[in-house]
């Protein structure tokens, strides 16, 4: 069995990684090229870009600062926010990114979930479900579906979906612990992997989310401090986290 991730989440508008609590109050958190390299440093296994406002604002996502990061790092890392079409998925990729991210447009158009993994192939089209309550909203986390989570991971892993990265709004920027709930019920009913996201405020926190989930989503945890990766990773193994060795 793969070994779990730890997997930095940077949240960028206009241009800078920003983070809030249960995705409102955005803040400003650093440079996303220069935050992302510091992370690479420390050993994260992957990183994820989110343009939040990509979809609120009608536009496509960044393609000059992914070009920018794919540059600085040597690890895979995954943009979403704004992609609604295949064509938006190649351009992210040729820009340097190893995966897409799709949420809003895959919610309004099902189809597009299959129609990527088709072309680019499943391992990498990570399909973003942001949750409360169980229910799966859609644009930011603004607007109600009318879907399940389990529903819509279930569908999305039918569709081709390599991976559900799953955010839990409740949970979001708390620092209390993951939705070990909603994370358990989504990875029972699913068998690709699942990447747990909101909430993480601890060691032992994340160590409860690997034991339910292929990887961890690590955001507020991290932001202030990069360098927390390097003692997180140490802190997992005295809980008897197996990880891969850092890069």
């Amino acid at each position: 069995m793969p070994l779990p991730r730890l997997i930095p989440c940077l949240d960028v508008a206009a241009g800078r990684v920003v983070k809030g609590v249960r995705f409102q109050e955005l803040r400003d958190a650093g440079d996303p090229v220069e935050l992302g390299a510091s992370y690479s440093d420390a050993g994260a296994d992957e990183l994820v870009y989110l343009d939040v406002m990509a979809t609120i604002e009608g536009r496509s996502s960044l393609l000059d600062l992914v070009a920018r990061i794919a540059d600085r790092l040597a690890i895979p890392f995954t943009v979403g926010g704004g992609v609604r079409s295949v064509g938006d998925a190649e351009a992210l990729l040729e820009a340097g990114a190893d995966k897409v991210s799709v949420n809003s447009a895959a919610l309004e158009r099902p189809a597009l979930v299959s129609e990527l993994a088709a072309r680019l192939g499943s391992q990498a089209v990570v399909v973003a479900v942001d949750v409360t309550n169980g229910a799966v909203l859609t644009r930011a986390g603004s607007t109600p579906t009318g879907r399940r989570a389990v529903d819509w991971a279930r569908e999305a892993e039918e569709r081709g979906a390599g991976e559900i990265l799953l955010t839990s709004i409740d949970a979001d920027g708390t620092r209390d612990g993951y939705d070990l709930e909603l994370t358990r019920a989504v990875s029972e009913a699913v068998s690709l992997p699942v990447i747990a996201s909101g909430g993480a405020g601890s060691a032992v926190h994340v160590a409860d989310a690997l034991g339910v989930a292929q990887a961890a989503l690590l955001a507020s945890i991290l932001h202030e401090n990069p360098a927390r990766l390097e003692t997180l990773r140490s802190e997992l193994r005295d809980l008897g986290v197996a990880l891969r060795d850092a890069a």
